[in-house]
């Protein structure tokens, strides 16, 4: 619900509400909090609430180190897994600096201001992303371990998928913090998950994805297990995918779809270090359905970007190289940008790719450019990327890429 700061503070007044956790994400998508009680909500609302800005991985030194979060009353959630009496709830923040300015490096913030400008230029993002996680068993001391949950394959059922209960559990916590679970099975690599949900504004949607990751920890940990959100946690199996779907649409009716994917494939070297941000992403590309060149085809599982079989409302692109390692804000904002700038520019899609570049020749494989093969190379091209340099600032660039 599209919650005022007014009524917030009456729901915690009548709803027996002891807790208020305000959550922030670092550079890198982990997400953060503090907790206050409500009696704090007012001064939250009114000025902030401040945190040592040092201690967060790309929020500055200790130098102009402090920081105010300031909660956005409309994500307000209940926190399921928490007691029934003395409720726990959680508020999105927006991060400023004390005098009111924005801080430049709140990667939420700069995420509103993509979907802004592509506003501006009558144009409407909207975001599901697909991800994929492994469910490990922990040790006698409560530790993971790199055993799998199961040893089941793709799309098995119980008995050999032991997944299916935790699956269903995460599910329903989700339909209670508003996501719309809208499919899961097991996935290829043994106690290997995943959970589809429905699609969303770009900011929705970049949350959704974040309280996701929250829900299946903790579910995981109550089952006794531990979810693992790496792209590649088993070195002989498959990776783990976030996989973007996107559509995007043009208030005035144009066509602007081929355009966007265009500017995305135009600009997807630059942007891969924010995709897959970590080294082992890279040796989930290229193998096991990950894409290692840059190509479009429908229905393909080998491309870099797939056009599912829909039509109508549910006519989109599948992104198909980003990993769950990647902060799913900084993601979509650019990709914006990206479509933003092939729409701007009337790209036109090369031809499409129908064939399996998983076996195709060397020849053929010629005609393509590559992804970058390392983080070394994908940190090279975000430095070399005109639109990185344009919409990211330049502290948040030297995380990324120094």
């Amino acid at each position: 619900m599209d919650y005022s700061a007014q009524e917030v503070m009456q729901y915690a007044r009548e709803a027996d509400v002891k807790m208020i956790r305000l959550a922030f994400c670092d550079v890198f998508g982990r997400q953060k909090n503090i907790v206050i009680m409500p009696r704090e909500l007012e001064r939250a609302f009114g000025y902030g609430i401040a945190i040592d800005g040092s201690a967060i991985a790309g929020f500055g030194g200790a130098v102009r180190s402090d920081l105010m979060l300031r909660p956005e009353p409309a994500t307000l959630t209940l926190l399921p897994w928490r007691p029934e009496t003395g409720k726990v709830v959680r508020m999105f923040c927006d991060i400023y600096y004390p005098d009111g300015a924005p801080f430049e490096c709140d990667t939420r913030a700069i995420l509103k201001r993509a979907v802004a400008e592509a506003e501006k230029r009558g144009v409407v993002f909207t975001f599901g992303p697909e991800m994929e996680f492994y469910l490990f068993k922990n040790d006698l001391q409560g530790e993971p371990t790199k055993l799998p949950h199961d040893q089941a394959g793709y799309m098995d059922i119980a008995p050999e998928d032991k997944g299916e209960t935790v699956r269903r559990e995460i599910c329903l916590m989700m339909e209670e913090m508003g996501i719309l679970p809208e499919c899961s099975h097991h996935e290829e690599g043994p106690g290997q998950n995943e959970i589809d949900f429905r699609y969303a504004g770009a900011v929705a949607a970049a949350d959704n994805a974040v309280i996701f990751k929250s829900i299946v920890k903790t579910v995981a940990a109550r089952n006794g297990l531990t979810a693992d959100f790496s792209p590649k946690p088993l070195k002989e199996k498959a990776g783990s995918g976030m996989h973007v779907n996107f559509a995007v649409r043009s208030r005035n009716g144009e066509d602007c779809m081929s355009m966007a994917i265009a500017g995305i494939m135009d600009k997807i070297e630059g942007l891969t270090a924010f995709l897959n941000p970590c080294r082992e992403s890279y040796e989930r590309l290229g193998g096991n359905k990950a894409p290692g060149y840059i190509s479009w085809s429908s229905q393909n599982r080998s491309q870099l970007i797939r056009i599912p079989a829909a039509e109508g409302e549910f006519k989109r692109a599948e992104l198909r190289s980003p990993d769950p390692a990647a902060n799913p804000y900084l993601a979509f904002a650019l990709l914006i940008y990206a479509g933003l700038e092939g729409i701007e520019k009337k790209m036109q899609l090369p031809e499409s790719a129908d064939i399996n570049l998983f076996s195709a020749t060397p020849q053929v494989l010629a005609k393509f450019r590559r992804l970058p093969e390392s983080l070394e190379a994908a940190k090279a091209a975000a430095l070399d990327c005109a639109l990185v340099r344009e919409r990211l600032p330049e502290e948040l660039i030297k995380m990324y890429c120094t």
